[in-house]
């Protein structure tokens, strides 16, 4: 059962859609403001967002362009009064899926949510951190659109890494995670791997992917 966040911040609307999910069979957690997002989707597998924009703190948009910038990928579903074209272009270029405008029939709001969920199954072999791209399908790496040559045990690292986002690994754990046997299995080997990856996805050493920690290893970032 997939489960949704609403954020939205007049209260008949709000228990309004979380109804209308309920019924449809969806997990529902309602939200007035954006200030606790972050925190729900570091804490909750939520599987898609619908988003007003009209919201007391920080207008939708620029919130979820901001969410993006910072890796979340969950997507998200405008439900929003701004119904000019210039402001659902706005959304899209700013992260959004998809764009419902108020008022809105019930059943489309449940096609929309529907249709946009059955995308992100499709793409669950694309993994993306910031500028960073992985299709997991093509075995390659994009980083600004340009794909990057890196050898098998670099992607096996850079995909240990992704899929451990802001969680400290020992050089022990990457060890484990990433090296097949046990051959060249030594910890040296990890700090000789990880600089290797560093220089080819951060050659201007700019972006900071990746970070040593004293004493407890890396993390990614």
């Amino acid at each position: 059962m997939s489960t949704i966040l609403v954020v939205e911040d007049e209260n008949d609307i709000l228990e309004l859609i979380e109804y209308i999910l309920q019924k449809a069979g969806f997990d529902v957690i309602g939200f007035k403001d954006s200030k606790k997002v972050k925190d729900i989707l570091d804490e909750e597998d939520i599987d898609l967002i619908l988003m007003d924009r009209n919201l007391p703190s920080t207008e939708g948009s620029i919130f979820v362009e901001e969410m993006r910038k910072e890796g979340y990928n969950t997507p998200v579903i405008y439900v929003s009064a701004k119904d000019s074209t210039d402001d659902i272009v706005d959304g899209f270029d700013k992260g959004g899926d998809d764009y419902i405008t108020k008022p809105f029939n019930p059943k489309e709001l449940i096609a929309r949510v529907k249709a946009v969920l059955k995308r992100v199954e499709r793409k669950i072999d694309i993994l993306r951190f910031r500028d960073i791209v992985y299709d997991l399908q093509a075995n390659r790496v994009m980083i600004d659109n340009d794909e990057i040559g890196l050898s098998r045990l670099e992607k096996k690292l850079l995909l240990v890494f992704l899929e451990n986002q802001d969680r400290i690994l020992s050089r022990g754990e990457l060890l484990e995670k990433v090296w097949d046997d046990d051959t060249g299995k030594q910890l040296k080997s990890v700090n000789v791997a990880i600089k290797r990856l560093k220089e080819k996805i951060d050659p201007a050493h700019s972006k900071n992917y990746i970070k040593a920690i004293r004493g407890e290893g890396y993390i990614f970032c």
